[in-house]
């Protein structure tokens, strides 16, 4: 491989290590829980229960990912098909970013006790739009960087590089920055910051949020420096024949059954694993009674897990194609959501833990291992069959219509959990749709060639 080539792969991977903490930091790990901190102890203020305080601290949350989603549904598609009636590309990665960076930087206002909760959405809301359409340009770059049977292996080493600086960061965050609601001190035993931050007001904790910001302006230059714009060989499109153009595709669906499976089996399973992410560090802190920093060491459990898995699966991915990853990686997610519905502090399906047993914690570690395992491997065979599925001078508009798969029903599984945990009174119980959601997922899955529409 030359080295322009080489070059221009890893700079296409320092988007995933760029991007990867508002996942790892803010979407699931060290953000959500103290979020659920937070409006836990604002709607406890109003004399709620502690139980139903925590049930109605998931309920907003789940309702700011529902309001997000359906944005990036319907916003996605167009903004790809115009980007390759464009032949533009960069230009929407340079605005995303500013969405991602001015997002998370908002973050940092979420004070506790000040019932700011609408802000804290707003802002986190702005930076996931930012990353998500981000994501749809960038992936869209994906056919041009090597032979088709290359794919498979760079998309696992683009997200096992991301997941290592995932990882990196989480690990800065909870030794430095991001201190314990009840001692006050990092993981390291130190004050946040050293000092310099004030753990009442938790600073350490809210520093996640610029500190996200930070690490994708730093880590986003590789990637502005060695990715260019590709060569547009196409007829350029003004915004009418580009919207046509995807009325088009979209009509075209029906004739192209394996397409249209993917596209509907990926939008259940992709709901139900981010809504796991979502909901993963609430659950723990709402049923376990976790602090943020012992979330964060699950975090790192479930990072090296997926760093691991994916580069592996990129490997298997190449030499027998990704659907076969796919199929496996959903059954395991299953297992896993079976475990957490049935488990509680107090037992497992029903089968008691001793008094004060660390029982439910080890498990759910190896939970956050299996969830980050899994649900690498999905996303990154995932992106692979998605390109075997489009054209390179097309990709844009493809992984747009892929995005809008995936956020299409994006409230499908906040509502569900949201809906479940409001009948049950039960964080528990409010995870069990998922299940559901993963099975139909791979029923849909039948009708899908592992070759795409390459497949001869």
């Amino acid at each position: 491989m030359a080295g322009s080539a080489r070059k221009r792969i890893w700079g296409w991977f320092f988007f995933d290590w760029a991007s990867q903490p508002y996942s790892t930091l803010l979407l699931t790990f060290i953000f959500a829980p103290y979020f659920s901190e937070v409006a836990r102890a604002h709607f406890a203020s109003q004399g709620l229960s502690a139980e139903a305080a925590g049930a109605a601290a998931q309920s907003y949350w789940g309702f700011g990912q529902t309001v997000a989603g359906v944005t990036i549904a319907l916003l996605a598609p167009i903004l790809g098909a115009i980007a390759d009636g464009s032949g533009r590309r960069m230009v929407w990665i340079w605005l995303f970013s500013a969405c991602y960076v001015v997002g998370a930087f908002g973050l940092w206002f979420l004070i506790p006790g000040a019932g700011n909760l609408q802000w804290a959405m707003l802002s986190f809301g702005l930076g996931l739009v930012g990353m998500e359409f981000a994501t749809i340009f960038t992936n869209a770059l994906m056919p041009g960087l090597a032979r088709e049977e290359e794919l498979g292996r760079i998309s696992g080493s683009g997200f096992a590089f991301g997941y290592t600086g995932g990882i990196l960061s989480l690990v800065l965050m909870l030794l430095v920055l991001a201190e314990s609601g009840a001692t006050g001190k990092t993981l390291a035993g130190l004050p946040p910051a050293f000092g310099l931050l004030d753990p009442d007001l938790r600073e350490g904790t809210r520093t996640v949020g610029p500190f996200v910001a930070i690490w994708y302006m730093v880590f986003m230059v590789p990637f502005f420096l060695w990715v260019k714009e590709p060569r547009f060989t196409g007829t350029k499109l003004g915004l009418r024949a580009s919207l046509l153009d995807l009325g088009h595709l979209l009509r075209s669906l029906p004739r192209r059954p394996s397409l249209f499976a993917y596209l509907a089996s990926s939008m259940f399973y992709r709901d139900a694993l981010n809504a796991l992410y979502a909901f993963g560090g609430v659950y723990a802190s709402g049923v376990l009674g976790w602090s943020v920093t012992r979330i964060g060491l699950f975090g790192i459990i479930g990072a090296v897990a997926a760093a691991l898995a994916t580069w592996l699966a990129g490997r298997i991915d190449s030499a027998r194609g990704p659907k076969p990853v796919i199929i496996w990686s959903a059954i395991v997610l299953i297992a896993v959501c079976g475990v957490i519905v049935g488990m509680s502090r107090e037992d497992l399906f029903g089968f008691a833990f001793a008094p004060g047993s660390a029982m439910p914690d080890y498990i759910f570690y190896v939970c956050g291992a299996l969830i980050g395992a899994a649900g690498g491997t999905i996303q990154s065979s995932s992106r692979t069959l998605m390109v075997f599925h489009t054209t390179p001078d097309r990709a844009t508009e493809a992984f747009g219509l892929y995005a809008l798969s995936g956020k299409a029903t994006a409230f499908i599984a906040p509502a569900l959990i949201t809906a479940a945990t409001v009948a049950s009174g039960s964080q528990r119980i409010g995870i069990a749709p998922l299940i559901g959601l993963f099975i139909l997922a791979l029923i849909l899955l039948i009708w899908v060639k592992p070759k795409g529409e390459r497949q001869a």
